[in-house]
């Protein structure tokens, strides 16, 4: 994937002299060097080891017991989470681990109560003692509980396979390797005299799932997915400032290396152009957000917003509610007109994507926000039940085989305009702004509705060009203020899919990676702020 036109810091005026450090970092020719000894196949296949184990003859003997002791569903999920973490600080290898989990797990509902229990020991008299304490811990459950659980109709998928998009297995690739392309990064950027320290680490994982269930569906899947990321930082004058890549985290595999490695040699210039930069006059400012922002703003105004569960109160204890309440379908006006938002666990390269969840449902795309009004929330089954819905949208999913599956976000994005402008084009209707540029804290209520955000990078806008960098802003708003002052979206050329690996959500908490798609958007008079005056700085 490459950043698309428009979505990177504005360009214009002279180009800078080529010099070590401001050149490309390293030609295709040399990357595919980088691969010598990696191989792949034509046709993506799930792992041979991984089919190898006996994944019907332990769903077999599981739901077999459930059913003889009762239960009216249950479900079998054998899966195995392998992750990859490689940290380098200035060039040197600060931290390297590998974790590989194998397990499964039974869930049941025995008269109107959920059980579960989980096992690592692959035998047919393990998964069979595991389905029947699944059903014990119903039965205990249901003299504590009020709930009746039911779940939404879903029809049977037989021996479905889904594996997802991408070329090269990172975990076929040697951590030396790894490491050295870290650090021969880190070492171009230190070559630079405007950086004094250099962090840059590497995210993968690899996810294998088995499924059954006592309705007759059987899915096997398998999807990877890597996070890069190399943050410069200067410590000149006494200030610490850093700048960060801003590739987001994809549902890839080590093909895309490449895009991270093309940000880095423009960052010694813009951690040096930030470093200069003066502190922003707060006020209220137009502001072009390039997705590189936004995808986070989306994520914490928009998409755990429209988590059914937590709308209905489901969260309240721990994570919060929401604004968005059920009475509002169809009638809040969430954003302008112009804005349309979707859930889609189907995406190419997204997160989130999978082929079916962990309820055994086929993944799909549908609508939260049409026109500017609330049309939709994200479901499971149990909910989709509980809320009068016909069917699920394919919204649960368990992190680990020691974990019950929730109801978790599905790649929430917001369309482009079809025939939207460049990013370029949304400056130069600007008079008076910032154009923003990569995410970085943030801050949000228990409702999901009053916050704040900032960024990596803040350009000031004046007469329709960008006149440099800004330090020290943050913008502010309440969800459907924000949403509603959007007047203009970019186009398809704009769009990127930003997210992140570690999405926190239920108790005990899992985690879960998500990704946002947006274009470049212009908001009219938001509110800005100096963090540093704040801060009482």
């Amino acid at each position: 994937m490459s950043r698309a036109a428009g979505s990177g810091p504005p360009r214009g005026g002279p180009a800078p002299c080529e010099t070590e450090q401001t050149r490309p970092f390293l030609g295709e020719a040399a990357w595919q060097k980088r691969l010598r000894h990696v191989t792949f196949p034509d046709v993506r296949e799930i792992d041979h080891e991984f089919l190898s184990l006996p994944l019907r003859v332990l769903a077999d003997a599981a739901l077999q017991r459930a059913r003889d002791l009762g239960a009216d569903h249950a479900d079998f999920r054998l899966e195995r989470v392998r992750g990859q973490r490689l940290v380098l600080a200035d060039g040197s290898v600060e931290s390297s681990g590998e974790t590989d989990t194998l397990g499964f797990a039974v869930r049941v509902v025995h008269n109107g109560t959920w059980g579960f229990a989980a096992g690592t020991e692959l035998t047919t008299d393990a998964a069979a003692s595991v389905a029947a304490r699944a059903v014990d811990v119903a039965k205990v459950a249901s003299v504590l509980s009020s709930d009746h659980i039911e779940l939404a109709p879903e029809p049977a998928h037989h021996d479905a396979v889904w594996v997802s998009s991408y070329e090269v297995d990172p975990f076929d690739v040697p951590v030396r390797d790894k490491t050295e392309l870290l650090a021969d990064w880190s070492r171009r950027l230190l070559a630079d005299p405007r950086v004094n320290h250099v962090d840059a680490s590497l995210l993968q994982a690899k996810e294998q799932k088995f499924y059954a269930d006592t309705a007759g569906t059987v899915t096997t899947q398998q999807r990877v997915r890597l996070a890069p990321v190399v943050e410069a930082v200067s410590t000149s004058d006494g200030r610490l400032e850093s700048m960060r890549t801003i590739s987001p985290p994809v549902g890839r595999g080590y093909e895309y290396l490449p895009t991270v490695e093309a940000e880095l040699a423009e960052l010694p210039e813009l951690l040096a152009a930030k470093a200069a930069a003066p502190s922003v006059e707060p006020g209220e400012y137009d502001l072009v957000i390039d997705p590189s922002n936004l995808w986070l703003t989306i994520h914490e105004s928009i998409g755990h917003a429209t988590e059914l569960d937590r709308a209905l109160g489901y969260e309240a204890a721990y994570a919060g509610t929401s604004f968005a309440t059920p009475d509002g379908l169809g009638s809040l006006r969430y954003g302008s007109p112009i804005m349309n938002v979707t859930g889609d666990r189907t995406v190419e390269h997204g997160l989130s994507t999978i082929g079916y969840d962990d309820e055994g449902v086929a993944t799909s795309s549908f609508e939260l926000v049409t026109d500017g009004v609330l049309t939709g929330y994200q479901r499971d089954r149990r909910i989709s039940r509980l809320t009068g819905h016909e069917r699920s949208n394919g919204c649960a999913f368990a992190d680990s085989p020691a974990t019950m599956p929730i109801q978790r976000m599905a790649n929430v994005s917001l369309a482009p305009d079809p025939r939207g402008p460049s990013t370029e084009e949304l400056i130069r209707r600007v008079d008076d702004g910032i154009y923003v540029v990569g995410d970085r804290s943030w801050s949000i209520d228990m409702q999901r509705y009053n916050f704040q955000f900032t960024g990596q990078r803040f350009y000031r806008i004046r007469g329709g060009r960008v006149t440099g960098q800004l330090r020290d802003v943050a913008y502010q708003a309440t969800t459907t203020d924000f949403w509603n002052s959007m007047t203009a979206l970019g186009g398809p050329q704009t769009y990127v899919l930003g997210g992140a690996f570690n999405c926190g959500k239920g108790q005990p908490g899992q985690v879960a990676p998500v990704s946002h798609g947006c274009p470049s958007a212009l908001f009219e008079k938001v509110r800005v702020l100096n963090t540093v005056r704040e801060a009482g700085a």
